[in-house]
């Protein structure tokens, strides 16, 4: 079997999409599956890919949006048209102009078409969009996920709380509850030492960390208010933030002006192989306070890492965080944020406790089985069956294995 994925964002862009993409296209071949992946070209790549099965196509700056490049609809239709001949599925992963090329190949030749349904674009667009009412631009994007959606054979969300937001849409066509899953021997090996020394953190200072997009939608604020709550009871708490995005600039601004400079480190992004292990290894509690995340799949790579997790359940974490986790979700209060942040950094026996259930916890989420449930989606796909394990069933009692 070959599959034709086609998506508005690749690496080197940073985020879930990019990692979900690559996650499964490095599962699939083991379980007899191919995939092609045609994608936009970044700045400084030449031409070609130096990843096998990856078409780069020209592409322009998004304004507004650095970091996220744009293809011109017929560019991507004519690439995967030519493309199509040779798969029997195609999976689109962005609702940009992949999405309106993956559909039009779709009908044009005759080929099942498949879609994961990533972001939760109602909850984020006012970050970006001023002087537009948040009810209307909610709307809008009802509106357009409901339509795009429809036009699917089926579609796939991370989480059963993004399965239940998309059937309030209107959406009728089959919804699959299937998350990316984790390298989890990626995770296991991180160098504390080695990473701490770099950074010149003392051994003994306790660290909270985020990892992700810093991005306004990531309610990091949040956590920087937590920290000023926190450091009443643990002065020597450092907040390591990794990740850039479109609020690192505010968010460096906002630290200085509550005077934290010497608690709060920013340093960037990570190389998800050679830096991003030795970063969770290094730390003592993952932080998480995002309300509008379709999965969390840092949260699995930090209790893969042995980190013990503080974080909100809101939206597509509450599938991650249950009591079988080991992590704590507190209420979305900072005080009561801060106060469950401390609880952790003090007690080295929870910390230890914590550590072994999400260790647990985090390998029923691996990549090797959640690929082989994206390839029996596939297979049923292929012969028109309608029935999945997998498929949405309300309420929201749906678990990844």
């Amino acid at each position: 079997m070959r599959v034709l994925m086609i998506s508005d964002v690749y690496f080197p862009r940073v985020n879930g999409v990019s990692t979900a993409i690559q996650t499964y296209r490095q599962q699939l071949d083991a379980v007899g599956i191919e995939s092609r992946l045609i994608t936009p070209r970044y700045d400084g790549e030449k031409e070609g890919s130096p990843e096998q099965g990856v078409t780069r196509l020209r592409s322009w700056s998004v304004p507004m949006d650095r970091e996220d490049r744009f293809v011109l609809p017929r560019d991507f239709r004519r690439e995967a048209l030519e493309a199509a001949k040779d798969c029997d599925i195609i999976h689109v992963q962005t609702p940009f102009s992949a999405h309106m090329a993956g559909v039009a190949v779709a009908r044009a030749t005759g080929r099942p078409i498949v879609s994961s349904y990533h972001t939760l674009f109602e909850e984020y667009l006012h970050h970006y969009t001023r002087g537009i009412p948040s009810s209307w631009l909610r709307g809008l994007a009802r509106m357009i996920s409901r339509k795009q959606c429809n036009a699917l054979d089926a579609i796939i969300v991370p989480s059963s709380p993004m399965a239940e937001r998309l059937n309030a849409y209107g959406i009728t066509r089959p919804l699959h509850v299937l998350p990316t899953g984790i390298p989890l021997s990626r995770f296991s090996s991180g160098d504390r030492a080695r990473f701490r020394t770099h950074y010149q953190i003392d051994e003994d200072r306790p660290v909270a960390l985020f990892v992700g997009r810093a991005a306004h939608e990531k309610n990091i604020d949040f956590l920087i208010d937590a920290l000023r709550h926190a450091l009443k009871e643990c002065p020597r708490l450092l907040l390591l933030i990794a990740g850039e995005g479109p609020a690192l600039e505010h968010l460096r601004d906002r630290v200085h002006a509550v005077q934290l400079a010497d608690s709060v480190r920013f340093i960037g992004y990570l190389d998800r192989v050679t830096e991003l292990p030795d970063c969770y290894a290094a730390a003592d509690v993952f932080v998480f306070a995002s309300r509008t995340e379709t999965q969390g799949l840092v949260l699995l790579e930090a209790m893969a890492a042995g980190l013990p997790v503080v974080a909100l359940a809101e939206m597509g974490t509450r599938d991650i965080l249950t009591s079988a986790s080991g992590a704590i979700a507190p209420a979305d209060d900072v005080q009561a944020f801060a106060a469950a942040l401390c609880k952790v950094i003090g007690n080295t026996e929870l910390r230890s406790r914590m550590r072994e259930q999400g260790i647990a916890w985090a390998a029923e989420w691996s990549d090797v089985a959640l690929t082989g449930k994206l390839a029996a989606l596939y297979r049923s796909l292929l012969s028109h069956s309608t029935v999945m394990e997998n498929s949405w069933k309300a309420p929201s009692k749906a678990r990844p294995v």
